[in-house]
């Protein structure tokens, strides 16, 4: 097995997995540090322990993949992956409008996350990197968003293209943390609470149709803003009226964002059903912080199709010429 791919897929899977950041980045830097390597140089073991980046863990797999088998550790992490029933309605997904890149608090470059999105088949992928209120995470600033928008219009091709984005911070009076012009630039805009999560039902419920009668706002981010797994613990679910929240949605053509992150599983089933009756339109986003994480679509896509969410009314079905018509409507 080529020893460059082995390290690449293992922090994949561990992205996949929502392992620690520093165990994934930790194989992508060895991978880094051998690519282009011959195998002679990949059979100096005095050389290669030489290399920044190249520690025991990552040797051995480089050693393994060399031997010509698949390395222990790479064979145990595809066998103990989570599994999610195949889903018809994860076929039709084209693309996702949620995902993070080192420019916040994603673990890697954007070059990384484009690859690993066509390597999915996508036909696009917006980047939204967190707003400056979100200071924990690296929030870009106006001036570092507009720097970044000209990266991002470089990754576009006749069957790829990179969506300029953001997840816009909703403050707790409902107005959005970035300047209303450049929201305006963007090809998609998340909006997302991160904070004050715990507010009396009445505020939340104005901060969040407040957020969604933005006209920059193109879908409406985690909305619960709950935890019910992973590393980070539980939190219980933001209060607010969904049946006012969702009918502002349907009101101002808002999608309803199904976060495909297991530990989030946002919103709960009962609030995609109050959604559907309003006449919410959805987006199946991944909320990606990693390449692995982007393969996340399949939780939502198996939580979508449960919860009889017609195919038309998800936005990331639509082709790329009608979801920009969508977005810039």
């Amino acid at each position: 097995m080529d020893p460059h791919a082995a390290l690449v897929e293992i922090a994949t899977l561990l992205e996949r997995e929502r392992a620690s950041r520093y165990r994934s980045k930790a194989f992508r830097a060895a991978a880094d540090a051998i690519a282009g390597l011959d195998e002679t140089h990949l059979r100096d073991t005095p050389a290669l322990r030489r290399l920044k980046g190249v520690g025991d863990s990552t040797l051995a797999v480089i050693q393994q993949a060399l031997a010509g088998g698949v390395p222990s550790y790479l064979a145990e992490l595809r066998g103990s992956g989570e599994s999610v029933a195949p889903s018809a309605l994860r076929g039709l997904l084209r693309g996702d409008l949620h995902a993070h890149s080192e420019w916040s608090d994603g673990l890697t470059s954007i070059d990384l996350m484009v690859d690993a999105a066509k390597a999915l088949g996508h036909e696009y992928q917006a980047l939204t990197d967190h707003s400056p209120r979100l200071t924990v995470a690296r929030g870009l600033s106006a001036e570092r968003l507009r720097a970044q928008l000209d990266v991002v219009r470089g990754f576009r091709d006749d069957h790829f293209t990179l969506l300029t984005g953001i997840e816009v911070d909703i403050l707790e009076d409902g107005s959005l943390d970035q300047e209303d012009a450049l929201l305006g630039e963007l090809d998609v805009v998340v909006a997302s609470a991160h904070s004050k999560l715990r507010m009396e039902r009445a505020p939340m419920t104005r901060r969040l149709v407040a957020a969604v009668s933005n006209p920059s706002v193109d879908v409406l981010g985690h909305v619960t803003g709950r935890l019910v797994q992973g590393e980070r613990g539980t939190r219980p679910q933001s209060e607010f009226d969904p049946q006012a929240v969702f009918a502002a949605c349907a009101e101002h053509g808002v999608a309803v964002e199904i976060n495909s992150r297991p530990e989030r599983q946002d919103p709960p089933d009962e609030l995609i059903a109050i959604a559907l009756a309003e006449g919410c339109l959805f987006a199946i986003d991944s909320d990606a912080h990693a390449p692995g994480q982007l393969a996340l679509l399949d939780h939502g896509a198996a939580r979508a199709e449960a919860a009889g969410i017609p195919p038309e009314r998800i936005v990331t079905t639509w082709p790329l010429d009608r979801l920009l018509a969508w977005t810039r409507g």
